[in-house]
């Protein structure tokens, strides 16, 4: 398998599920949609566009996975914060307040394509101006959809529940890929 991502937690994620991959050199792509695609439809589309751009040629035994991750809050997609007061002002948003995370996943070989999204809930408590503050000074969550890692600080005292995958939340529904990879293989 070939991990197409620069995501520290993605690595993290598989290496922890025991599945063996390489990891691909950085390519570009440039990620837009539509604006008038549902909302709920941009990780899946996301994902496979990462994969229609992968460089490389695939070999007969390779499986490239491409993921991407979007945070939905009052109908909007939050993607990873410009700076300081974007994140601050992410993060106000889900503060007592339910959202949507999902993540789109591609599966590719030289022959053939899968893809898939999942669909997390997460319950946030009110937090105050100075937790945002701290977390954000702290943590710099800038290369984070939504701007927070459920599995930092704020996971730990701000969010009061989840409905889903915990690991869907982090970037990857390590679940659904074990079993969607049992049935792609």
């Amino acid at each position: 398998m070939i991990l197409a991502s620069q995501s520290p937690r993605r690595r993290q994620l598989l290496a922890d599920a025991g599945l063996e991959f390489t990891l691909a050199e950085r390519f570009e792509c440039e990620e837009y949609f539509s604006e008038d695609m549902p909302a709920e439809q941009v990780a899946e589309y996301l994902s496979a566009l990462k994969s229609e751009a992968y460089p490389q040629p695939l070999a007969e035994q390779d499986i490239l996975l491409t993921a991407d991750t979007v945070v939905i809050a009052c109908d909007r997609i939050l993607g990873k914060p410009a700076d300081r007061a974007d994140a601050i002002n992410m993060i106000t948003m889900l503060s007592g307040r339910e959202h949507k995370v999902i993540t789109g996943v591609t599966l590719r070989t030289s022959e053939r394509v899968k893809s898939f999204s999942v669909v997390s809930k997460v319950y946030f408590r009110e937090l105050a101006a100075d937790e945002i503050e701290y977390y954000v000074d702290t943590y710099r969550p800038y290369d984070k959809a939504g701007s927070y890692g459920i599995q930092e600080w704020i996971g730990y005292v701000g969010i009061e529940g989840i409905e889903g995958s915990f690991y869907n939340v982090m970037g990857l529904p390590v679940q659904r890929l074990y079993c969607e990879l049992s049935d792609f293989i």
